[in-house]
């Protein structure tokens, strides 16, 4: 996973590095999931049963738009934690293009949520300092903060900001 959470003035926030945009968006979520957790969820976690299913995902009001597709993606995984208890654990996932506009088709595992002890709430994925775009072969992204690490391309950058 290619995830690192950094602190911002009464949030949070996450960089994520990928080779491409399917990959971006399963370490978005991965790196979402392993914020919220306690360290002894960590364990846990390998003990509980997991489900299967498809789930898809589309920005209804920007559907051309990756960037609102993104955040569309993390509201969801936010939502099947809160609503549904359906703690992901596992995601293979594929973006795809028509007409209608952008949609992730994902293959996902998951566990029950209530048997997952969180250390954290996030309350929304907001659009400050939002960022999701491709980087360009030899291109060098800084990584702005203390434990975030330089990135050089090929391949896709994402930074959201969570409110907590």
């Amino acid at each position: 996973m290619s995830a690192w959470v950094f602190p911002t003035t009464a949030d949070a926030g996450m960089r994520i590095y990928a080779p491409n945009l399917s990959t971006l968006m399963v370490d978005a979520a991965l790196g979402v999931q392993a914020y919220l957790m306690s360290p002894s969820a960590e364990l846990r976690i390998q003990q509980l049963l997991r489900q299967t299913g498809e789930w898809r995902v589309r920005a209804n009001h920007s559907p051309h738009d990756r960037t609102m597709l993104f955040v569309a993606w993390l509201d969801e995984i936010l939502y099947r934690n809160e609503v549904h208890q359906q703690w992901l654990t596992e995601v293979h996932l594929r973006v795809e293009e028509s007409k209608e506009g952008l949609e992730i088709i994902a293959q996902v595992s998951w566990v029950d949520g209530s048997q997952i002890e969180r250390e954290i709430e996030i309350k929304a994925v907001t659009t400050h300092e939002l960022q999701v775009g491709e980087v360009e072969a030899g291109k060098t992204i800084m990584g702005g903060h203390e434990d975030v690490p330089d990135f050089v391309g090929p391949g896709w950058i994402a930074n959201v900001v969570f409110d907590i």
